[in-house]
């Protein structure tokens, strides 16, 4: 019976600093949006600039680095504005729609963030 009352100890206790340890790498706003930015910034640079195929979209293409780079602080405003967080104190669960303008589809991101770090495992075009 005290082995089974050590275990059941050992247990609560693991798992009340397993939860303190979730509770103080749970990532905040600011940095979800800086994840968001990233990811955005890589997702333009590499699948939107290097799929062009005909001549005026390589004459952007060659421009189109740049242009990313320059509309980068833009990104962060309209990704603030469309994402919420919902935060459970452990982990949080980050939305974004990302709705630019009605001649661009809408993009829904769905994230979870735990441990410093975020994990996107929905991202859809509307």
């Amino acid at each position: 019976m005290k082995a089974l009352t050590i275990i059941a100890c050992s247990g609560a206790v693991g798992l009340a600093a397993l939860g303190v340890a979730m509770a103080t790498t749970n990532p905040s706003q600011v940095e979800y949006e800086e994840y968001a930015e990233q990811r955005l910034t890589e997702y333009l640079k590499n699948d939107i600039c290097q799929k062009t195929t005909n001549f005026l979209e390589n004459l952007i293409k060659s421009q189109c680095e740049t242009l990313v780079d320059q509309v980068t602080p833009q990104m962060r405003e309209v990704l603030a504005r469309s994402s919420e967080q919902q935060n459970f104190v452990i982990f949080s669960i980050y939305r974004t729609n990302l709705n630019l303008s009605s001649l661009i589809p809408v993009y829904k991101f769905e994230t979870v963030g735990a441990f410093n770090n975020f994990y996107t495992y929905t991202a859809e075009q509307q």
